[in-house]
């Protein structure tokens, strides 16, 4: 997502109506029905690196009377702040796109289990429940999407091998791994197609050698597709789709295959107690009729632009067709807590 840093606070004034510090919402836990009733709330603090976080949180303080404390970066960031606090952790509740940064956190034991909020998952949901029900998905795009400009490239490359043609030296550019969320998925998910991490540093490698060019985020990364800087951008297909609804002379491919990109609220296993059950009533709101409104109009030219995971819920109608893309899964536990590594082999290699 293009992302922006900062804190903003979301809280509600509980004269609005003693009434609403009683909130009470049936959930499924482990496949058990229970009532929660929150009174008295306390805030929650929720790590978002969502373009519509802003617009979900108010919405849920509002309708709920419970008073949230947003801080919203990129994805790098939050996990790092994360990792620095894990013994003393200040989060309730954490929102970003990739699973692999779910499955890293819940195998250092940071995430609750056994959460599955009582909404109808469509197969794509389904697929992107974890055993554990240690995360949520809220919706999928897709890493990576290639974005060309039509006015200066007539015949895009068509397969991930053509990206290292000299034809297209010093044209591509793409997003910092340790930096953008997104992207570590996808450099795990050329790994896991190419057969393996070594081939998919031997294919990164060759990129750098033919001149690729690194952004922190999705937005500078297209802002030098725009400047001409590059030719080129593979980013996540939110973004991407967003900057062609902009410009006109951009145009949107996926070269084959692309990587799922889940979506997921993960909830901190050392938060109090209320903390947790207000950041259950989030996700289950995330995912309510409303809740979905509001994703999909919070930021129409950017993360608004998903796969929803919900049945009876449509994606926007900029979106193509999902059964024409070529797509795969990683393994979210196998490449989860490779991350730190092959972050920090990017950095030194590609990056620098």
């Amino acid at each position: 997502m293009i992302a922006a840093a900062g804190l903003l606070s979301v809280c509600l004034s509980t004269t609005e109506g003693i009434a609403a510090n009683a909130t009470t919402v049936r959930h499924k836990k482990t496949h058990a029905s229970k009532t929660i009733k929150i009174t008295n709330p306390i805030p929650l603090v929720v790590y978002s690196a969502q373009g519509y976080d802003k617009a979900e949180t108010t919405a849920f303080s509002k309708k709920y009377h419970i008073p949230v404390s947003l801080d919203d970066n990129s994805t790098g960031p939050l996990l790092t702040q994360i990792e620095a606090s894990k013994n003393n952790p200040n989060w309730g509740l954490l929102w970003v796109d990739g699973s692999t940064a779910f499955a890293a956190l819940d195998k250092q034991g940071l995430l609750i289990h056994g959460f599955e909020p009582n909404v109808n998952f469509n197969s794509l949901g389904m697929a992107s429940v974890p055993k554990d029900k240690s995360w949520v998905p809220t919706g999928v795009t897709l890493m990576a999407a290639m974005v060309y400009n039509k006015q200066k490239v007539s015949t895009p490359p068509t397969t991930w091998q053509q990206l290292l043609s000299s034809k297209w030296k010093g044209q591509v550019g793409m997003d910092d791994p340790s930096q953008s969320g997104p992207t570590y998925p996808f450099v795990a998910g050329v790994m896991n197609y190419l057969g393996g991490i070594k081939q998919g540093e031997t294919y990164f490698s060759k990129l750098k050698a033919n001149g690729l060019v690194i952004n922190p985020t999705n937005g500078p990364t297209l802002t030098a597709l725009a400047n001409g800087q590059i030719n080129i951008a593979l980013v996540q297909s939110s973004a991407g789709i967003g900057a062609a609804m902009a410009d006109k002379s951009f145009v949107v491919k996926y070269l084959n295959p692309v990587t799922l990109l889940p979506s997921c609220i993960g909830i901190d296993k050392k938060a109090p107690k209320k903390e947790q059950e207000e950041a259950e009533l989030f996700a289950e709101y995330v995912l309510s009729k409303q809740g979905q409104q509001v994703m999909q109009h919070g930021d129409p030219t950017g993360d608004s632009l998903y796969y929803p995971v919900i049945k009876g819920v449509n994606p926007l109608s900029n979106l193509p067709k999902l059964a024409g893309v070529k797509t795969q899964s990683i393994n979210p536990y196998l490449w989860g807590p490779r991350e730190a590594s092959i972050n920090s082999w990017f950095t030194a290699n590609i990056v620098q």
